[in-house]
C-alpha cells in the first residue's frame, strides 16, 4: 500500500544518521561480502511501514501479520544494536513464530486440525525468517526477492479475491521497491536484522495465509523456493561436514558466486530472474491440468538443482571458491578505503 512506501521514502534518510549515532554499523569481516563499514538497520522504516499498512485492516490474518512483523522487527533491531546469542535468538524467534501462528489459525474451529496447523505454521515462520536472514548477503538481493514475492502474492489474492492478502502483499512489494535505491547499487545502508526479520516474517505469514485460503502449495512456495533451497542445502552440507551450523559463515551458493568473482548486481539479477521463473512455474498449480502441473513441478526442481550445483560447475571452469575483491558496482571494491566524509558512507 502507498502509506508503507511513503514511510520508507520519508524515514530512510533520517534513519541512516540515527543508525550511525547508535553505532549500528556493519564492519567487514571474513564472512562479509563488502569492504566498507556500512550502517545496518535500514529495514526499520520497512517494518514501521508494514505495521502502518496492516493497521488499516482488521482480520485474524492481519493480527498475525502485525504480530509477526512487530515482534521480529523489534527482535531484529535489538540484534542490530546489541547482538544476541544464537540459542537465545532462536528461542525468541520460536516464541514469536508460535504467537503469529496461533493468531493465524485462531479463526479455525476444528481444534485438532487447528492445533496441528498452528505447530506447522510456527515452525514454518521461524524457519523462513532465518532463511531470509541468511540469504541477505549482497546488495539488493532481499529487497528484490521481497518485491517479486509481494507482487506474486498480490496476484494470487486478486485471483482468489482475498482483500487482506492483496493489501499486505502490495505493502511488502512497495516497501521493498522504495528501499532498493538505498541498497541495490553502492549500498548506503543494509536492511540489517530488523529488515530481514520483518520482511521474512511478513512473507512467511503471507505464504501460510495463502495456503490456508486455498492457494496451491507450489504457487505459495514458488517465490520463496530459491531462498529455502539454498538455506536447506547449505545447512545439510555443514551438518554432514561436522561444522557448527549455528556459527556465522559464507558458504551459501550465492556467496560462493561472489567468491568466484560475480558482482553483487549480477548475483541479485540472476537469483531474481530464477525466482521469477520459479514463481511462474508455481502458477501452473492454479490450473486443473495435472500433467502440466507435474511438468512444472519437475522443471522447478531441475532449476533449483542446477542452482545448487552451480559452484561445482564453477570449479570445473576454473572459478574456485577463493575470496576475491568485488568488481565495480558491488559493496567490496578494490583499493577503496572508508572515508567518513564520503556521501552515503557511515560515520
Amino acid at each position: 500500500m502507498a502509506c508503507s512506501g511513503a514511510i520508507v521514502i520519508v524515514a530512510e534518510p533520517v534513519t541512516i544518521p540515527l543508525l550511525r549515532r547508535l553505532h549500528a554499523v556493519d564492519v567487514p569481516s571474513a564472512r562479509s561480502s563488502h569492504s566498507v563499514p556500512t550502517p545496518r538497520g535500514g529495514g526499520l522504516p520497512i517494518a514501521v511501514g508494514l505495521l502502518a499498512a496492516v493497521a488499516i485492516t482488521r482480520s485474524g490474518a492481519s493480527a498475525a501479520f502485525g504480530a509477526a512483523v512487530g515482534f521480529f522487527g523489534v527482535l531484529g533491531f535489538v540484534d542490530d544494536l546489541r547482538g544476541l546469542p544464537a540459542v537465545r535468538r532462536l528461542a525468541l524467534q520460536a516464541i514469536g513464530g508460535a504467537a503469529a501462528a496461533g493468531l493465524l489459525t485462531l479463526p479455525m474451529h476444528m481444534a485438532p486440525v487447528a492445533a496441528l496447523l498452528a505447530v506447522a505454521a510456527a515452525a514454518w515462520i521461524t524457519a523462513y525468517v532465518n532463511a531470509f536472514n541468511f540469504m541477505d548477503g549482497v546488495n539488493g538481493i532481499s529487497a528484490v526477492h521481497a518485491l517479486i514475492a509481494g507482487v506474486a502474492y498480490a496476484c494470487y489474492a486478486e485471483w482468489g479475491q482475498h482483500p487482506f492478502l492483496l493489501a499486505a502483499s502490495l505493502a511488502v512489494a512497495v516497501s521493498a521497491l522504495m528501499f532498493l535505491p538505498w541498497n541495490a547499487g553502492r549500498a548506503r545502508v543494509f536492511l540489517g536484522d530488523v529488515g530481514s526479520y520483518s520482511l521474512g516474517a511478513a512473507l512467511a505469514v503471507l505464504a501460510a495465509d495463502a495456503v490456508l485460503r486455498g492457494v496451491p502449495v507450489e504457487a505459495a512456495l514458488g517465490p520463496l523456493a530459491l531462498y529455502l533451497a539454498d538455506t536447506a542445502w547449505t545447512l545439510q552440507r555443514r551438518v554432514r561436514a561436522g561444522e557448527p551450523w549455528l556459527q556465522a559463515h559464507r558458504t551459501h551458493v550465492y556467496q560462493r558466486w561472489c567468491d568466484a568473482g560475480w558482482s553483487h548486481q549480477e548475483i541479485t539479477l540472476l537469483t531474481g530472474s530464477l525466482t521469477i521463473l520459479l514463481t511462474l512455474l508455481g502458477t501452473a498449480s492454479l490450473s486443473r491440468d495435472l500433467p502440466a502441473r507435474a511438468a512444472a513441478d519437475l522443471i522447478g526442481i531441475a532449476v533449483l538443482a542446477a542452482y545448487l550445483c552451480s559452484p561445482a560447475l564453477f570449479r570445473r571452469l576454473g572459478l574456485h571458491d577463493e575470496p576475491e575483491p568485488q568488481r565495480s558496482g558491488g559493496l567490496a571494491q578494490p583499493g577503496r578505503q572508508w572515508d567518513p566524509e564520503m556521501p552515503g558512507g557511515p560515520s
